[in-house]
């Protein structure tokens, strides 16, 4: 009888701590990253557990807009990836949920600021500064000077050879706003953006298509992160990647777990999944070549590194305060946004 209870016991105990290895279930996912690295963290996640991850590719503003829409009623239960400004939006908004992640003792400093910044209702996963990479063919072609300032890309040459995100959808062009208004000062920033109109062609809906236009040869230069140029080196276009000499601000790609999300075990698998060195390791096999954010995880040898950039002192709290990103858009679209091409 003993035999049998201890046996039943054991067997119960090995259970129980499968199951909380193997999850079973769905996750619905939001990935604000490019589409090639959401793709691989969705199979290598449904590889290594027995979840089917319902992933939904959006920018990191549409993504915001949609778990405000759906506060009520949430049908996304983790959003990974995307600029930290509007993850750290959704947490002052009581949107997320606060999780403190078995892993977070190794990550890098910045990451756990951003998790301690927000009640631990977000935590940076990645890191990259923002710039921009143009098209050398086309420069060299067109005789174009190497713009290697903020300044330079006003050059009247550049007239309709510039693309940007729109701050309305994109959490890399809401960076720029935010970076130039602090590097600036907001009225002069805007009257930058102003004359900057003169020489985009577009804005576009994602952060990161700029600089894949400018790959293709559709448009000189797109402003975009570091990183998403340097990925389009490395798919052997002929872009070159620029840090600004006057200073750029830096994005701290972030995650966080929706509020009231349905899948919550889940999410918490894949938080916890998504911090591990050897995950975001593979990042780079995606072409993804941002700063890790635990501190054992390879950086990729094409990363931009931090040390080489001259860095503003970005100040998350206050471009990530709900009324400063409301002024500032509406700002941007009454006197930018209105005059657009």
């Amino acid at each position: 009888m003993r035999l049998t209870v201890l046996s039943t016991l054991l067997f119960a105990g090995t259970a129980l701590a499968a199951g909380s290895v193997q999850a079973t279930g769905e996750l619905n996912l939001i990935c604000s990253a490019d589409v090639v690295i959401c793709e691989q963290m969705q199979g290598d996640f449904q590889k290594a557990h027995d979840i089917k991850v319902n992933m939904v590719r959006l920018s990191s503003g549409e993504t915001y807009a949609k778990i405000r829409a759906e506060a009520r009623n949430p049908k996304t239960d983790i959003w990974w990836a995307g600029t930290g400004d509007p993850h750290v939006q959704a947490a002052s908004e009581n949107l997320t949920l606060e999780y403190k992640s078995p892993m977070l003792d190794q990550l890098q400093d910045w990451a756990k600021k951003q998790a301690e910044s927000t009640g631990f209702k977000t935590v940076g996963v990645y890191a990259g500064a923002l710039g921009w990479g143009y098209n050398t063919e086309i420069f060299k072609t067109k005789g174009y000077k190497e713009p290697r300032c903020w300044a330079d890309l006003l050059a009247p040459e550049l007239k309709g050879e510039i693309q940007i995100a729109n701050p309305n959808s994109s959490g890399t062009a809401y960076t720029a706003l935010a970076s130039l208004v602090q590097i600036m000062g907001e009225d002069q920033a805007i009257d930058y953006l102003k004359k900057l109109n003169a020489n985009v062609s577009q804005y576009t809906k994602s952060g990161s298509a700029p600089v894949k236009a400018a790959a293709r040869g559709e448009t000189a230069l797109g402003i975009v992160f570091m990183h998403d140029a340097v990925a389009q080196t490395a798919e052997g276009f002929p872009v070159k990647s620029i840090a600004p000499c006057e200073g750029t601000g830096y994005e701290i790609g972030s995650m966080s777990i929706i509020k009231g999300a349905r899948n919550l075990d889940n999410a918490k698998i894949w938080y916890d999944w998504a911090l591990r060195p050897e995950v975001q390791s593979r990042m780079k096999d995606a072409k993804s070549f941002q700063l890790p954010s635990n501190k054992s995880a390879e950086v990729p040898k094409e990363a931009p590194k931090f040390e080489d950039i001259k860095l503003i002192d970005y100040d998350f709290k206050t471009y990530g305060d709900p009324a400063k990103r409301k002024a500032l858009l509406e700002r941007w679209d009454r006197e930018v946004g209105a005059i657009a091409n």
